[in-house]
């Protein structure tokens, strides 16, 4: 378990009173994941073929569409995103990549080098 862990995972804070914080690299995902979304425009996260089929069997991931890549303190996101249409593709692409690396740095205390955006559709229909 401590082995798998420590391949997903990274130390937060280290304090030789109270021990080790570690956050899974899931976790820094669903940040992103849930960051993304709360952006006007964006209509879902996109997954690749197996988050697709494993979600229409019932097993749906909060980190679909999310790739973290933790390297000491730095950070590199990368987003597969789903728009609405009628939206203006590079300013919510800058509006995701603008929260993402907030949210990431508020929450965790690491910096984000980069957060790159995928689109991978349109929504075409009309959300109400």
């Amino acid at each position: 378990m401590e082995k798998e862990m420590d391949k997903s995972s990274y130390v937060l804070a280290n304090d030789e009173r109270f021990g080790e914080v570690k956050i899974a690299n899931d976790v820094v995902a669903m940040i992103a994941s849930l960051a993304a979304t709360e952006v006007e425009g964006v209509s879902a996260m996109s997954g690749n073929i197996t988050n697709e089929l494993m979600s229409k069997v019932g097993m749906k991931s909060l980190t679909k569409g999310v790739k973290v890549e933790v390297l000491g303190s730095n950070a590199l996101v990368d987003l597969s995103v789903t728009l609405e249409y009628g939206y203006n593709i590079p300013q919510t692409s800058q509006k995701v990549q603008e929260k993402v690396k907030i949210a990431i740095e508020n929450m965790t205390g690491l910096e984000v080098s980069s957060v790159n955006v995928r689109i991978a559709g349109i929504n075409m229909v009309k959300n109400k």
